[in-house]
């Protein structure tokens, strides 16, 4: 359901409602409007993807027999957060259709650069990670999953869009761009333009293990009482 949502978001904004996103409109052959669309709804889409997974094991009880298993509690989360995110590039794969069809549409047939493309789709890669270790870590926060989900479009908000924001109330143009490049946006359009820089790549690596990290603590913590 998830994902025919995300699909059917994408394929509205894009190709029928009028607007900054529609591809008709924008007028050039090239993917930009999708890798900025993406992002947004990723963030409300991700952490109802995440929300239930251990929110709903506390709930119903089966979070202990989970732990009690012969698997490490760093086992458990990673099981979880890899099962979320293959399902989120699952999403992914059929907007490799975009890629044809805008191809298609150029004014030259195939006329499409796709260094940006695919450094583009590595860029949402790596934003999906990080949306779904935050939204790990806030489902095991509550019992309530709504509550989860809350706590992770707030939380993956805040980091993707919030420096960003931050940045524009400095002055100082050099603090400015130290405050705007601590959030994941600056990032990740880094990586959109084709160049992927080791960077980047530390960044968003660093950003997931730290909040897969503590959601082990905060199960650890929860366990131990």
């Amino acid at each position: 359901m998830v994902i025919g949502l995300f699909l059917v978001l994408c394929g509205l904004f894009l190709w029928v409602f009028k607007g900054p996103y529609n591809v008709f409109d924008y007028g050039f052959a090239d993917l930009g409007n999708f890798f900025l669309l993406a992002p947004w709804i990723f963030l409300f889409l991700i952490p109802a993807i995440t929300m239930k997974s251990f929110s709903e094991e506390k709930k119903l009880g089966t979070l202990e027999l989970l732990l009690i298993k012969p698997l490490t509690v760093w086992q458990l989360v990673l099981g979880k957060f890899f099962g979320n995110l293959v399902l989120t590039l699952i999403a992914l794969v059929p907007t490799l259709l975009y890629v044809y069809t805008i191809s298609q549409l150029g004014t030259i047939t195939g006329n499409l650069d796709m260094g940006l493309v695919i450094g583009s789709y590595f860029g949402i890669f790596f934003l999906a990670a990080c949306y779904t270790a935050i939204g790990l870590f806030a489902s095991t926060l509550s019992e309530n999953q709504i509550v989860s989900f809350i706590l992770a479009v707030f939380i993956c908000f805040l980091l993707y869009y919030g420096f960003e924001a931050l940045s524009t109330l400095i002055s100082s143009g050099d603090t400015a761009i130290f405050i705007q490049n601590l959030g994941m946006k600056a990032h990740f359009e880094s990586v959109a333009r084709g160049v992927i820089d080791s960077a980047d790549l530390i960044y968003f690596l660093s950003l997931a293990l730290f909040f897969l990290f503590l959601a082990v603590v905060q199960l650890k913590t929860n366990n131990s009482r």
